[in-house]
């Protein structure tokens, strides 16, 4: 018979909820006025660069538009270059001066309104990313309400997902968590919490976390679904191999050994991880728990305790007191 120490570990509850990813960075583009589409300079798929022209609308009227400003701006320059001039003569008042100067500004800023009216006649990429499908060709006429496209930066993935109240305290951030795409349902990725909401929803007491994930190969997409497992420690438990664990008419049991004698202590199982079962029953990190030969004890039967051979420094060998080494056949 053989004696290990028990060990408390955390019970652990594994929870799962589904959840949909979405690009770190996304935009729904519109065009910033109405007009006639001249030109659409990308295709769905195409990785485009922020600043990169995507599509054109009719900009005659905005090009003149912008020559007559400079026009008005040059005229304003002009005539205020002559009241300059002129000042030290006492021909020109100070105050006409102040209007030359004003009108010079003013000519400006319609200028500038001018650019920016033109400007606005071509749709550019507002950072880099991948662009989807568009429904709009040359030649269509479209308003500030047309939807142009989709923008993803898909780099990096979000990955909102539903979590139970109850481990709202323990899913932290920078806490990693695994994700499964159901595309990929072979392959498993890290994922890190990045952020959790800041309310539970009445309806179902869950609450919103997000996760990034890398996709760096791009063999994801947003709007994906994933199954996100995570695992919250719980209360330590004693922790025993599964070998200890005697089962009875009045249930399980395991024997521990007190003041040289095995002791019979019920115990319930709470869970089971890798070869070892967490126990709730009147036991302590203190006890030994025999492990090998349990069929053999009875609760009250004396033990003698002797270290053997060839097993493991932390445990000890157990035979029955008054038996001999040599006619001990327990394993």
């Amino acid at each position: 018979m053989v004696a290990e120490t028990i060990r408390l570990l955390p019970e652990q509850t594994r929870i799962e909820a589904i959840g949909t990813a979405r690009a770190v960075t996304s935009a729904q583009l519109f065009p910033e006025t109405a007009g006639r589409v001249t030109r659409v300079m990308f295709s769905a798929g195409d990785y485009v660069q922020s600043g990169q022209p995507l599509l054109e609308l009719d900009a005659r009227q905005e090009r003149l538009a912008v020559d007559a400003a400079r026009v008005q701006v040059r005229e304003a320059e002009q005539l205020l270059g002559r009241y300059r001039r002129i000042e030290d003569t006492g021909a020109i008042s100070e105050s006409q001066i102040e209007a030359g100067e004003t009108a010079l500004d003013s000519a400006r800023v319609a200028l500038q309104q001018a650019q920016v009216a033109l400007a606005d006649r071509t749709i550019r990429a507002p950072f880099s990313g991948h662009i989807g499908l568009t429904d709009v060709d040359p030649g269509d006429r479209v308003s500030d309400a047309t939807a142009i496209a989709q923008l993803d930066q898909r780099s990096r993935l979000y990955i909102d997902f539903p979590a139970p109240e109850e481990v709202f305290a323990s899913l932290r951030e920078g806490q990693v968590v695994e994700a499964v795409a159901f595309s990929e349902p072979g392959t498993t990725r890290d994922a890190r919490i990045i952020s959790t909401d800041s309310s539970i929803t009445n309806d179902s007491r869950n609450f919103t976390a997000r996760a990034e994930i890398s996709n760096s190969d791009d063999s994801l997409r947003p709007g994906m679904s994933f199954r996100v497992t995570f695992t919250r420690n719980n209360t330590s438990r004693p922790s025993v191999p599964e070998e200890a664990i005697v089962w009875g008419g009045e249930g399980s049991h395991i024997f521990v050994v007190r003041d040289g004698k095995a002791v019979r202590v019920p115990v319930t199982i709470t869970s089971r991880r890798d070869g070892q079962v967490l126990v709730d029953g009147k036991v302590s990190a203190r006890d030994r728990v025999i492990v090998k030969g349990v069929q053999k004890v009875r609760d009250g039967q004396a033990i003698r305790l002797v270290r053997p051979t060839r097993v493991p420094a932390e445990d000890v060998e157990l035979r029955p007191s008054g038996q001999s080494e040599a006619g001990n056949d327990g394993g």
